[in-house]
């Protein structure tokens, strides 16, 4: 058994190709602002050391580096809206320009021999968190290059009464090391951070889907008491009106049956609009609450037609005594997601059985335990331990950017999805293969049977935790 997978804004036209929305998650006013806040320390900084610890550097061109940015960020602010999603592209260009700058202010002020070269790991992370991969390795690139070339051309390290400082070339061969490592290091750890966060959100979103279909199902409840309170008073008058017809017509009349029709059907009516109203009341007594025999054969039974066997067993766990009341079977509150969630295992579990799949239910005093067998090849070793993650299959199928919306057949959700929906009940999961001689993989799920049994309203108060 594998993982089964289931603010303001300018017209377009006024917005060029390089700025309009793509697959960028970066806004150009998150650009801007840290534009804004380089600007501000370099600012800061070159006045200090020029003013104030009286170094001799450049400071015309310092100053002229420095308005440039200042000047691009006010261009941008004025052309485009602050919340303008930027393409990869765009987002390239205007990060990579982020390098350059910083490249070119440190080439005015001694190279990496100055101590703010480790700033050119900034842009790289900005894109690692919120831009393609490509685009990040791209960004990496430039500025590794760029950190490569300072460290031999550049102005001498600006310091104090004309004098200069000569650090060794081991020295600055070091610095760059420590920059490219930065690059790296921290590079890699946004991107795997931010990717693993989409990652989840995407899946999310596919199981709120799957959660909506089921809410769309109950919401008919809802409906059908509306429309029989809705159609209730149309209805006595359409009766009250034909009885005043029918007692002034005479019976020779040729309307006199239609009149009758007429009638017995408004009663009709009246009648089927009384049972939708009374429905739910007779759900909640007859349905919402089942057995685990129940929920099992509910679980089961729309998967026996598919060719592999399924035996069932239920029944409470050996030692317990018949007529205690740990034997006595449990009932749950019935539970769309738990049943979705169930049913996915179980056809997961037929999909790589070779011929037979088991479902046992048993229970204890304190819980039960549903365990779901196949006889397949079981989880392939290298997937165990990420099982239950977005996004991890082994099953074959389309790559995401070509499935449909409410298909998860290849794309490794199908086991997210029916996690996430146990584990909100209350449940927890194990994954485990068998042991030798046998083959096949087991999930089991596990309810403390305090939760398992719990009714709308009832408090179970949580077991106590020191995590």
């Amino acid at each position: 058994m594998a993982v089964l997978n289931n603010s303001q804004t300018a017209p377009e036209a006024s917005v060029p190709e390089w700025l309009r929305a793509g697959e960028s998650r970066l806004r150009l006013q998150t650009i801007v602002r840290l534009r804004w806040l380089a600007v501000l320390g370099q600012s800061l900084t070159v006045v200090g050391a020029y003013w104030v610890l009286g170094m001799d550097l450049p400071i015309g061109g310092c100053f002229a580096v420095i308005a440039l940015s200042a000047w691009l960020n006010v261009a941008l602010r004025i052309r485009f809206p602050a919340s303008q999603r930027l393409r990869s592209n765009s987002a390239f260009i205007l990060l990579g320009y982020d390098i350059l700058q910083l490249a070119a202010l440190l080439y005015l002020t001694g190279g990496l021999e100055n101590p703010f070269a480790f700033l050119m790991i900034a842009p790289v992370t900005v894109s690692a968190s919120t831009l393609p991969l490509r685009i990040t390795v791209a960004l990496g690139v430039l500025a590794i290059g760029a950190a490569s070339l300072l460290t031999t051309f550049h102005y001498p390290l600006p310091w104090f009464h004309d004098s200069q400082l000569n650090l060794p070339m081991p020295y600055v061969l070091g610095v760059w090391a420590a920059v490219v490592s930065g690059i790296l290091f921290i590079g890699f750890y946004s991107w795997r951070t931010a990717e693993e966060g989409r990652r989840m959100a995407e899946a999310l979103a596919a199981a709120e889907m799957v959660l909506a279909r089921e809410q769309k199902l109950s919401a008919l409840d809802g409906l059908a008491a509306a429309a029989a309170h809705g159609l209730g008073t149309p209805l006595a008058t359409i009766a009250v009106v034909t009885k005043e017809l029918l007692r002034d017509a005479d019976k020779a009349d040729r309307h006199h049956d239609d009149l009758l029709l007429l009638r017995a059907q408004a009663e009709r009516c009246r009648e089927i609009l009384k049972e939708l109203a009374g429905r739910g009341e007779e759900l909640d007594i007859i349905v919402s609450r089942m057995p685990v025999s129940h929920l099992i054969e509910e679980v089961v039974e729309p998967h026996r037609l598919l060719g592999v066997p399924i035996e069932v067993e239920i029944g409470p766990r050996d030692g317990l005594e018949p007529r205690s009341a740990a034997a006595r079977e449990p009932v749950t509150q019935r539970n769309p997601g738990v049943i979705y969630g169930l049913g996915n295992l179980v056809e997961n579990a037929i999909d790589f059985a070779a011929h037979t799949v088991e479902v046992d239910a048993t229970w204890t005093q304190d819980e039960v335990r549903f365990v779901i067998a196949d006889d397949g090849e079981g989880f392939p070793p290298n997937v165990l331990e990420q099982l239950g993650e977005p996004f991890v299959t082994t099953r074959p199928g389309k790559s995401r950017g070509e499935e449909q919306p409410d298909e998860h057949i290849g794309m490794g959700l199908g086991f997210f999805i029916a996690k996430t929906l146990l584990e909100r009940s209350g449940a927890r999961l194990e994954l485990a293969n068998r042991a030798e001689p046998r083959a096949g993989a087991v999930v089991t799920v596990i309810w403390p049977r305090a939760k398992f049994e719990k009714a709308p309203g009832d408090e179970v108060p949580e077991p106590a935790s020191f995590l």
